[in-house]
């Protein structure tokens, strides 16, 4: 299969051994992106126990004195764990030339045992050089399972199947989120990110049910092996990826910090008991699931592009609420921002796969993945200064999150790809 479509032999889905949202091959997708969730966002919900194990919190007034650790040092902490996630570029390259399955196997795993190793670590900064060693691979894990659902799936089941895979990784985070919220003094932030051993237990089961996709193993018997990651930026992509790549930057400023310091807004500034944060939590994976099915119906209606658009403006704007000051905007933003970000997933994790061939669609979720950690990383520094100038929340959200929702405009330069197969899409020459 040439990296040039424009002269490349186009094999129709008829041909392709495709499944439904629901198959076991996609389920078994899902369920490594919720190992990957659960992995992942246990340093999101127990950053204020973390900020407290390793620093010395006090009852003034400022961030620091509530924390433990300052505002800089949590943004510098946590861009640092974010930016280590620009190693799942060539991570999930390489699967573009060894396979989705063999690379999301490894990726979990490897990611996982990593993840629980971050709980015997000395000091903040071992903290933080641990995690950010697992963190690019279940980074990878997450973006190769939505890579793999795509290619198992026609048009009429794809946005099903993305938001599948999104509804594991948001059922992994927020099943960790609770864990933390219920347990936090019995387990401590140690005992939370040793619980990344539970998921890994799954490994057995995800190695007989995850396939590799038609699309692939036809793309990999043909004349040309494109080179990973490079060759998604050739000149037939090269506009396209463009795009994505803004779009995906511009997004994460948004949901980088507006996820990441919300807990220890809720724990340690707002001091909200930790029933009160488990139920917010709660209340966000329904609004999440009703999320995802909204955004799927959307999507599939719609189109993905209006959809996209709109949903990464309100995500914005919800952001911006949930750090306005008050526990009840918190609660209320937090849960609708799910929502919002949810319905953002299906439509925006279509668009992504329809529109590049299988040659360099791994490729191209690994650069979409690594604007997604530059956008967080400078989101999480913006916020963290901010907040941390006179602990002012309500202003960091508005110059972190105003400017990054402008760029919705960008998905109108992309082409509608609403009931058609990534084989009708592939820029010609």
């Amino acid at each position: 299969m040439s990296t040039n479509p424009g002269s490349a032999c186009v094999h129709r889905p008829a041909e392709l051994r495709l499944h439904r949202w629901n198959d076991r091959a996609v389920v078994g997708a899902a369920i490594a992106a919720f190992a990957a969730g659960f992995g992942q966002f246990g340093v999101v919900a127990a950053l204020g126990d973390v900020a407290r194990g390793f620093g010395q919190a006090s009852t003034g007034a400022s961030l620091v004195a509530q924390a433990g650790v300052s505002g800089t040092g949590l943004g510098i902490g946590l861009g640092i764990m974010r930016l280590a996630s620009l190693g799942a570029l060539p991570v999930i390259g390489l699967a573009d030339r060894l396979g989705r399955r063999r690379m999301l196997l490894a990726t979990v795993g490897a990611g996982l045992a990593l993840t629980a190793l971050a709980a015997v670590s000395p000091t903040y900064w071992w903290f933080v050089a641990i995690f950010a060693c697992g963190r690019p691979l279940l980074a990878a894990t997450n973006g190769l399972a939505q890579v793999t659902a795509a290619e198992q799936t026609a048009s009429a089941d794809r946005a099903k199947a993305v938001a599948l895979i999104a509804a594991g990784y948001g059922t992994g985070a927020g099943a960790i989120a609770i864990l933390h919220s219920l347990a936090a003094s019995t387990l401590g932030f140690r005992g939370v990110f040793a619980l990344a051993l539970v998921p890994l237990a799954l490994l057995p089961l995800l190695w007989r049910w995850i396939e590799e996709p038609d699309r692939f193993t036809v793309a990999a018997s043909g004349p040309e092996h494109p080179v990973p990651v490079f060759d998604a930026v050739a000149r037939p992509f090269r506009r396209r990826l463009a795009v994505i790549v803004v779009l995906g930057f511009a997004v994460s400023v948004i949901t980088g910090p507006a996820n990441s310091f919300v807990f220890l807004f809720a724990q340690n500034y707002l001091r909200l008991p930790g029933i009160v944060t488990a139920a917010m939590v709660a209340g966000a994976g329904i609004a999440g699931l009703a999320g995802l099915l909204a955004g799927r119906w959307l999507a599939d209606r719609v189109g993905r592009r209006l959809t996209g658009a709109l949903a990464m403006a309100a995500v914005a704007l919800l952001a911006i609420w949930t750090y306005s000051g008050p526990a009840p905007a918190l609660v209320a933003g937090y849960i609708l921002g799910v929502f919002a970000a949810a319905v953002f997933a299906p439509a925006a994790g279509a668009l992504v796969n329809e529109l590049f061939p299988t040659s360099v669609r791994a490729s191209v979720a690994g650069w979409s993945l690594a604007a997604g950690v530059l956008g967080a990383v400078a989101g999480l520094i913006i916020f963290g200064v901010v907040a941390g100038a006179g602990h002012r929340f309500a202003l960091a959200g508005l110059v972190t999150f105003v400017p990054p929702a402008l760029v919705m405009v960008l998905f109108w330069l992309l082409p509608e790809t609403r009931g058609r197969e990534p084989e009708d899409l592939w820029p010609a020459r």
